[in-house]
């Protein structure tokens, strides 16, 4: 979409000597706007969302975002778990003197988002967390239940370690990676924009993708009901990447949550959504 501003890029040098490539679509508007923090999902950089730019600048939301640790821009953090993105989004919002923002995240973005609202409860405002996964040790979840054999086995092969992790990626071939019919019409259309942030995030290797996986099937250094602040969940009932079991699960755990389940929605077209999720969001500033 054309915008009248320009997306401001930067780098953060952290205490412990890593770097944070990060985001920030309006730079220096203070509390003329939303602070929002986007999570990026699994393989993808942090580039915010542009087919959201439309109703964020409807709505006066200001995105922020980073590449995670081993994609883009940032230095690997090995060894790192889920919780730690509520550190480095911290990190980000303190160089940009934001105190408070909620955040919002996709796929394997949503449950970093998660980690922020249970780490940094008293600085963040809300959550949208679009088509999550629940904890891998999630009890009565039979985890891998209506997922698409691909997927399944690249998280099976997280689960059994490091190298058997990354043995399977050396190995792995195109396979359908679970999209329904939906999916393909919304990537043939606005959402056609993952194209751009996917590319980028395996440019140099595998290695961030690794890291993502290893970090969902592991403890994510947290209990998603220690959260707290307003939680929207949001997931397509059609979806066999990250099947709605999950979300419905974190609903039943997180006292705060609201649920929405999108009939005969997939992983990428439930975000049609997400423009009524922004607007959840912003109703609670």
């Amino acid at each position: 979409m054309t915008t009248n501003w320009t997306l401001a890029e930067l780098d953060l040098e952290l205490p412990d000597g890593r770097r944070l490539h990060a985001y920030d679509t309006h730079p220096g508007e203070g509390g003329r706007r939303l602070p929002v923090v986007w999570h990026h999902g699994t393989p993808n950089i942090g580039s915010p969302p542009d087919p959201l730019f439309q109703a964020s600048e409807r709505l006066g939301i200001r995105w922020i975002s980073y590449d995670r640790p081993g994609y883009g821009g940032s230095t690997p953090n090995p060894g790192r778990n889920v919780a730690a993105a509520a550190a480095d989004a911290a990190a980000v919002a303190d160089a940009l003197g934001i105190d408070r923002y909620a955040v919002m995240g996709h796929s394997g973005g949503s449950v970093h988002a998660l980690a922020s609202a249970a780490l940094r409860a008293e600085r963040v405002i809300g959550v949208v967390s679009v088509s999550a996964l629940a904890p891998f040790d999630a009890d009565g979840l039979d985890w891998f239940a209506g997922m698409a054999p691909a997927g399944e086995a690249t998280l099976r092969a997280a689960a059994a370690g490091r190298a058997a992790k990354e043995a399977h990626e050396a190995s792995a071939t195109d396979e359908d990676p679970g999209f329904v019919s939906a999916d393909w019409k919304a990537l043939a259309a606005d959402w056609a924009w993952f194209g751009t942030v996917v590319g980028p995030a395996l440019r140099d290797g595998p290695g961030g993708l690794i890291d993502d996986d290893l970090a969902y099937v592991a403890p994510w250094g947290f209990d998603p009901a220690a959260i707290h602040s307003p939680v929207l969940l949001l997931h397509g009932t059609a979806d066999r990447i990250a099947p709605s079991a999950h979300s419905e699960w974190l609903a039943r755990r997180i006292p705060s949550a609201e649920l929405w389940l999108a009939p005969d929605e997939g992983h990428i077209s439930v975000l049609a959504h997400a423009e009524a999720a922004l607007e959840w969001l912003r109703g609670l500033s």
